[in-house]
């Protein structure tokens, strides 16, 4: 149940969203940067989470505050210093991410995702990879999962029932 849908994936009302990000990412840029905009208790509390468990690419990590959910993917490589830009994110980071998130969604009993295009951004892949991973992975859970593949900021989408 993968639907393809136009808006702004931060006002889904899916069980949970998805990004990418790297290891100790400063949410600079794009999606995170919005997150940490909207909901600063999730930069604060992936801080903490980066300094006590040193995360490595392919790891995921869910974050959960007052209506909403957050489900971070390891999908890019750590920058080389502190003040620098992440590195780019793979589609084998993504693939194992999408792994691990399986095991997320049954341990969380999460009944629905939302994704902005991942990894397409500030990741730099193409979304013509990333989608037939993405669809390779998800299509099996039996849960409605939500593709922003045109963002329109403060659009709401009509997301199909669940």
């Amino acid at each position: 149940m993968i639907h393809e849908l136009k808006g702004d994936v931060l006002l889904s009302t899916a069980n949970a969203i998805v990004h990418g990000i790297a290891p100790n990412d400063h949410f600079r840029a794009g999606i995170a940067l919005e997150l940490k905009d909207r909901w600063p208790a999730l930069f604060k509390d992936f801080r903490h989470f980066c300094h006590t468990h040193s995360p490595k690419t392919g790891d995921v990590w869910t974050w959960s505050g007052p209506n909403i959910r957050v489900i971070n993917l390891f999908t890019q490589e750590e920058a080389k210093h502190d003040s620098g830009h992440p590195g780019p994110a793979s589609l084998s980071n993504l693939n194992h991410c999408l792994h691990k998130l399986k095991r997320e969604i049954t341990e969380q009993s999460i009944t629905s995702l939302a994704f902005p295009k991942i990894c397409c951004g500030h990741g730099g892949l193409k979304w013509n990879d990333v989608k037939p991973l993405l669809t390779d992975n998800l299509i099996s859970l039996g849960i409605p999962v939500y593709l922003y593949v045109d963002f329109v900021k403060n659009l709401k989408a009509n997301e199909p029932a669940k």
